[in-house]
């Protein structure tokens, strides 16, 4: 989507120049997830320096003495840490939190031992593997990853990456709940999933005038400039899946656009967006203009 808005948005992109950004962007997506994984290390080591220096007051108190370490042995964390090849390539990304003039694991740990999530977490009987993953997740989620500081930094190393966090940090989360080794296997889980992104690309780009016929024909004859681009490119993507993907089921194309609108578009294109590709899907199944070769593709 991002690198379509920018090809259609230049009247001097080269499709060779902008897919192989797109290519290389795919990349910079693993990297985020080693990214945010050095994150909660970082903040970790800074807590646990952090203890250590509170036993070396000139006059420590009982809990300087004896510090609540529940954060730092944390089963989730453990588990991170104790995973060598996994800690390797985390060491290669952890410089943007440690080379930076934001001071910002400081101003993160600073700010999140005052949260009652945090405090509760410390006093709690709860010692489950459930309680440990959730407090992570609830912790990355509502304290961390929210950051102001943080996404300016995040838009220092790349301009997309601000879009990609939530995704990112989705499949991050659903790793830690099901036990998954968090390590990055790769950009694609297969090769086929690299073909249709570009598939998805190329042929957006191919057939946009055609696309922007359709977008015409089922918008009530408004005019294109009336219609955001955003929402002119949810539906040219969508089109391109329903059109010339055979494979592909009409309703996750149909699903996946509407979850997008909501995300990226106005307070009305994910209505916009459902109303016209309903019409558009139910005419062009009128017109055997639709071709789905699998079984209950079309429904």
């Amino acid at each position: 989507m991002q690198s379509l808005y920018s090809f259609l948005s230049s009247k001097n992109s080269q499709i060779q120049v902008v897919e192989k950004e797109m290519l290389k962007h795919f990349d910079k997506v693993v990297e985020l997830k080693l990214v945010i994984i050095s994150l909660i290390i970082e903040i970790v080591r800074y807590a646990d320096d952090f203890y250590e220096e509170g036993k070396k007051k000139h006059l420590p108190s009982f809990n300087d003495l004896n510090p609540n370490k529940r954060f730092i042995n944390n089963s989730v964390v453990v588990s991170l840490r104790s995973n060598n090849s996994l800690m390797d390539k985390v060491s290669k990304v952890s410089a943007i939190w440690l080379k930076n003039d934001h001071d910002i694991i400081r101003k993160i740990f600073n700010s999140i031992i005052k949260t009652d999530l945090y405090v509760n977490y410390l006093e709690s009987k709860d010692l489950s593997i459930e309680s440990e993953k959730r407090f992570i997740i609830d912790l990355m989620n509502d304290y961390i990853l929210n950051n102001k500081l943080l996404h300016h930094i995040f838009e220092e190393m790349s301009i997309y990456w601000i879009d990609d966090l939530p995704f990112v940090a989705s499949v991050l989360f659903g790793d830690i709940k099901e036990d998954i080794d968090v390590m990055p296997k790769g950009t694609f889980k297969q090769k086929s999933d690299k073909e249709f992104a570009i598939k998805l690309f190329r042929n957006t780009i191919n057939h946009n005038l055609d696309y922007e016929e359709i977008i015409q024909r089922f918008s009530n004859n408004w005019e294109l400039d009336r219609i955001a681009k955003m929402d002119q490119l949810f539906l040219k993507m969508a089109f391109s899946e329903i059109l010339s993907m055979p494979n592909l089921p009409i309703k996750v194309s149909l699903n996946e656009y509407i979850e997008i609108a909501k995300y990226y578009g106005t307070s009305k294109s994910r209505l916009f967006i459902n109303g016209l590709l309903d019409n558009f899907i139910k005419t062009y199944k009128k017109e055997g203009k639709i071709t789905k070769t699998g079984r209950g593709l079309v429904e």
